[in-house]
């Protein structure tokens, strides 16, 4: 007997055979199938090692590998009332347990004689367990949307599954694995294709099956789909002279609506190109799943859809029948784009009077006009340097008037773009239509964030009204609950900040925006401007930099522009990475530590030495008279990288003076004077950062 042959007594098979699973459940369903599989198995007492999950439209697969034959017997132990406890709670403890009294055992728990059952579990052979567990799979599976079907359905209780539910195979090695749910009983047969093999299937076990399925032109392994729709897509393209856009969200989609994939070029009528491109490829891939090419960097007029047969006429008909679909899309594409482009983005933004905002907050024209408001002052006040105020103002004017075109009304994911091509096509100025085509953005981590000064106006502008006035209505974000998307405006306002350099003290910026709607108090102020420095923190916590530091700095307080804040932050993990930042740190502590155990308070003014210091002691006083003021200058220049090359000087210095003079000196002019000394250094350091909130 072959080691193969072996292997397959203890491998296991199971498929559920439905109508089409839709494409955006099958990785969900895989997850879930190997999450409930294994969980049935433990509880049951089996181990197992590798499980493959397989998916197509028409079915879930699972293989588990080298099943044991049997499970292991086992001891439980089950604790039970206390002795003397009434007869009724004793008997049910019987009960629940499988066990009669004679059969529990007193013993002692915390000085009181208790009941015990000691229940023998025999072991049980791996295919029952299996022939209960397929059921309870089944019954338990947790499909975002699931149906009933049949004359069964009129119950509550019937079966519900994405689809009917048609098949089960259940095969352990080559013996069935017999279990029924729902009328549905277990068996050998599957079916292929539904057009080239729509007949049944005799499957012998795991070994055979994927080669079985892949000879009636069904490929269950979904990567092996995917793989053959990104490798042939792209083949049919360079085939016809073209650049294949590769998009891998339409890989895993067709490989879910396909059990053979074929990938098929076709063409449309190159009239549809003067719609914009964007709008192309978003109706092919949306609307009918099909791949975009491209000719020399610009859109091609053809497409790519991926066929679920391989057809006698080498697709001709299906590629056929595909063009006239898409050709009536991209017509009403077309329709919309010529009807928007007859009614100006001024009319158009009228009628975002009738769009409400927000209950409290007006309609979407209130936000327009303070928006503008806001974008023209952060140009007029330089916030955003080199931005043109009439610009800014007429950009965020037009910025949500594409909301109410025909072409965004079909396509939401156009917003703002589409109003770009709109402004252009209106012949206004390039940087009023990128303002518009780009306000939105960054809309997530990772997203380009813009840099044309007007377009950041409008962005800013659009993102801190979002905020500020939320939060001067006192709808703030609580837990993971965030309708209003506030930290995402908050994180886009930070990327905005930090990738342009734009600086402005976040108190009077708050206070500007929110005086738009309503005299903001300043406890309200305050709450939106903490919310940015927490979203700050949390951010660059993400990016890397140690939230130990980001504490040090921010513990100064005082400080509201956060572009020099983040500048602070990264020239001191700079600093504190090298070796005199890490001996500076060891001095720092020690200095808090002798002040903190003295009780030392900083009397302030000068430090008076009314006698002979001791060299060490000299040399750090010395140094402090230099390097203090040269780190308080630097940072009033922002070169921090100064301002920590000053604290640098500190670090000999202080490491002779532990090293040679005695602080706690029984001399109290001395021992008072060595303590104003550390303190003085302490001050020094603070100038740059709270090196209390380092680690180290």
């Amino acid at each position: 007997m072959t080691a193969d042959v072996i292997q397959s007594k203890n491998d296991f098979l199971l498929e559920l055979r439905c109508e089409e699973i839709p494409a955006r459940m099958q990785a969900g369903a895989r997850g879930d199938l190997e999450k409930l599989f294994r969980a049935q198995m433990k509880d049951a007492g089996v181990a197992i090692g590798e499980v493959t999950i397989w998916s197509t439209p028409r079915r879930l697969a699972l293989i588990a590998r080298q099943l044991p034959p049997q499970t292991e017997a086992v001891s439980l132990e089950a604790k039970g009332p206390p002795e003397g406890a009434p007869d009724q709670a004793v008997d049910g403890f019987c009960r629940k347990n499988g066990v009669t009294r004679d059969q529990l055992e007193l013993r002692e728990v915390k000085g009181r004689q208790t009941w015990f059952a000691v229940i023998e579990k025999p072991g049980r052979a791996v295919k029952d367990v299996l022939a209960q567990a397929i059921p309870a799979i089944v019954r338990a599976f947790p499909w975002p949307k699931s149906q009933r079907w049949g004359a069964a359905s009129i119950s509550t209780e019937s079966l519900r599954w994405v689809r009917p539910l048609s098949g089960i195979v259940a095969i352990l090695g080559e013996e069935l694995v017999e279990c029924e749910v729902d009328g549905i009983t277990s068996g050998y047969s599957t079916k292929g294709h539904r057009f080239h093999h729509p007949g049944e299937i005799t499957i012998g076990g795991a070994n055979d099956y994927a080669d079985k399925l892949r000879a009636c032109h069904v490929l269950v392994d979904h990567a092996k789909r995917q793989d053959i729709i990104r490798s042939k897509a792209k083949e049919a393209a360079s085939d016809a002279g073209l650049t294949l856009v590769e998009d891998e969200g339409l890989v895993i989609e067709n490989a879910g609506l396909t059990e053979w994939p074929v990938p098929l070029l076709g063409r449309f009528d190159e009239a549809f190109l003067e719609v914009p491109p964007e709008v192309i490829q978003l109706t092919a891939r949306v609307n009918q799943k099909y791949f975009v090419c491209e000719q020399g960097g610009k859109l091609a007029n053809a497409f790519v859809c991926t066929a679920n047969i391989e057809a006698a006429d080498g697709g001709e008909a299906i590629v056929a029948g595909n063009r006239k679909v898409l050709a009536a899309r991209l017509s009403d594409a077309r329709f919309f784009w010529d009807q928007d482009l007859k009614t100006s983005l001024a009319d158009q933004a009228k009628k975002l009077e009738r769009i409400t905002f927000h209950e409290k907050l007006g309609t979407v024209a209130d936000k327009v006009e303070r928006v503008a408001k806001l974008a023209e002052w952060l140009a007029t006040k330089n916030v955003v340097p080199n931005c043109d105020p009439k610009l800014a103002r007429q950009a965020a004017e037009l910025c949500k008037a594409d909301l109410v075109t025909e072409m965004v009304g079909e396509f939401p994911e156009l917003q703002g773009l589409m109003g770009g091509y709109y402004t252009r096509a209106e012949g206004l100025p390039d940087e009023v239509a990128d303002a518009i085509r780009d306000h939105y953005k960054p809309v997530g981590q990772g997203d380009e964030v813009p840099t044309a000064p007007v377009t950041v106006a409008v962005s800013l502008a659009d993102k801190l009204d979002t905020l500020c006035q939320f939060f001067a209505e006192g709808l703030l974000p609580t837990g993971s609950k965030d309708p209003f998307a506030l930290r995402r405006a908050a994180i886009g306002i930070l990327d905005l900040l930090v990738r342009n350099d734009v600086r402005f003290e976040m108190t009077a910026v708050v206070h500007e925006t929110m005086g738009l709607r309503t005299l903001p108090a300043p406890v309200t102020i305050e709450i939106a401007r903490q919310f940015l420095v927490d979203r700050l923190k949390v951010q660059q916590k993400e990016a890397g930099v140690r939230h130990d530091l980001i504490d040090a700095v921010f513990a100064l307080g005082g400080e509201d522009d956060l572009v020099r804040l983040l500048a602070r932050v990264h020239a001191l993990q700079d600093f504190i990475g090298t070796e005199d930042g890490t001996n500076l740190l060891s001095g720092y502590k020690r200095a808090a530590n002798i002040l903190k155990k003295e009780d030392f308070t900083a009397q302030g003014g000068e430090i008076s030495l009314s006698y002979t210091p001791e060299p060490a002691e000299k040399a750090l006083f010395d140094a402090l008279a230099i390097a203090g003021p040269k780190a308080t200058e630097a940072v009033k220049a922002e070169d921090f990288a100064a301002a920590m090359a000053a604290l640098a000087s500190l670090r000999g210095p202080i490491d002779a003076f532990f090293d040679n003079v005695t602080v706690n000196d029984p001399d109290g002019g001395k021992r008072s004077a060595r303590l104003e000394l550390l303190d003085a250094f302490r001050v020094a350091v603070h100038g740059v950062a709270d090196f209390s909130k380092i680690e180290g």
